[in-house]
């Protein structure tokens, strides 16, 4: 039986390889999970009572682009954080926004672009759904160094106007996933100049939009805003999994242009999973409250805060603006995670395996990602032993 090729160039997902990099070999220690970018932190806690108000809801269909309340929820947040009004018909629920990362390429990326083979831009190292979504469309994905040298953020516009001129999509995740960069207002107006020049949409991957350390990142909807940009030219996603830790809700939201949404809902009325009423009920709350937020942030940022007591003065140590990940630069990532787990029995995600080999250098390979996710007390225990590990 004939597969299609379109994938086979591609490695395991990040945990599988993890998994079989370290098979077979103890811990040396207590086993600290430092790997997955899971949340830990409390639920909100009207996330019991509001499922079981609504319990009724699993006994029906649930309207694909989102209750009318819900979408309200999420109208009002976007115009409280950004200070953007967006229309409900400018927004639609995901069931989590892989969901929405994945399909926005399938309903917005072209066949072809000046009759050529439509190019699909991403950051290296990324999220991995990203170089799946091109593939599956059948688009070139372009891996763009996102390392130190770049502020941890890829710089498109180095791109040759000949690559550039057959951009579809570019994706950008701010702060990034895994370094934690934030893309300022400067970045987001760089960025919408150049897919106007080059008549490409950009996808703002957003998740990690309220971790942050000193100040809110701004968002490319607001900027889009003040630069009176198309909105077609936007498509962002926001999820409550990092913001609320709520992972296992799996609802965020897309907001784009009128065109493009009618794509996406067209896309979604016959392949979507809608989230089901009772979920959405929660989502609505949840999205209508900033306090858990703000309390959660509180304790990430303690945890910033005691990274920069553990590592301080080391070099090449830079704690992020954003998100919930460290980026640490070690030898060779496979090397300091297998030294790690042998050691002391705290486990961590090799750089490499967010990254692709491109122009003959895997951009993660000299890096280890941390997720700052569990409890204070766990935290810092993982960090310290990790610093006396790997570091001396």
């Amino acid at each position: 039986m004939a597969f299609p090729e379109r994938f086979s160039n591609l490695p395991d997902y990040a945990f599988p390889r993890l998994r079989k990099l370290l098979d077979g070999r103890a811990p040396g220690g207590e086993v600290i999970q430092m790997t997955i970018g899971e949340p830990r932190h409390a639920q909100p806690g009207f996330v019991g009572r509001i499922l079981q108000e609504n319990l009724a809801g699993f006994g029906v269909y649930p309207p694909n682009d989102g209750t009318p309340e819900l979408l309200a929820a999420i109208s009002a947040w976007v115009k409280r954080r950004y200070g953007v009004t967006l229309t409900e018909d400018r927004l639609m629920v995901l069931n989590g926004t892989r969901e929405g990362l994945f399909n926005a390429c399938i309903a917005l990326c072209p066949e072809q672009k000046r009759g050529q083979k439509p190019v699909v831009l991403m950051p290296n190292p990324f999220y991995q759904v990203y170089a799946v979504a091109a593939l599956t469309v059948g688009a070139e994905p372009v891996y763009v160094p996102a390392t130190a040298a770049s502020g941890h953020l890829p710089d498109y516009a180095s791109l040759s106007p000949d690559v550039l001129d057959r951009v579809t999509v570019a994706y950008i995740c701010s702060p990034a996933n895994p370094q934690g960069a934030v893309a300022s207002r400067e970045y987001w107006r760089d960025l919408l100049t150049l897919a106007e020049r080059h008549d490409f949409q950009i996808f703002a991957d957003e998740c990690y939009s309220e971790i942050w350390r000193a100040a809110p990142p701004p968002g490319i909807l607001e900027v889009a805003a003040e630069m009176g940009a198309d909105p077609e030219r936007v498509v962002a996603f926001h999820s409550l999994s990092k913001r609320s830790n709520l992972p296992g809700l799996r609802s965020g939201f897309v907001a784009a242009g009128p065109q493009s949404m009618l794509r996406l809902r067209q896309l979604r009325a016959f392949a979507g999973a809608p989230l089901p009423l009772p979920l959405q009920k929660v989502a609505e709350a949840a999205w209508a409250d900033e306090d858990h937020v703000t309390q959660s942030r509180a304790l990430y940022q303690e945890k910033f805060a005691l990274a920069d007591q553990i590592f301080g003065g080391m070099q090449g140590w830079q704690n992020p603006e954003g998100g919930f990940f460290l980026w640490l630069p070690v030898d060779d990532g496979e090397a300091a995670t297998i030294k790690l787990w042998d050691e002391t029995g705290v486990k961590v995600l090799p750089g490499g395996y967010l990254s692709r080999d491109a122009g003959g250098t895997n951009p993660g390979k000299g890096y280890i990602r941390v997720a700052l996710v569990a409890p204070k007390d766990e935290t810092e225990r993982g960090l310290t032993r990790l610093r006396k590990c790997l570091y001396g």
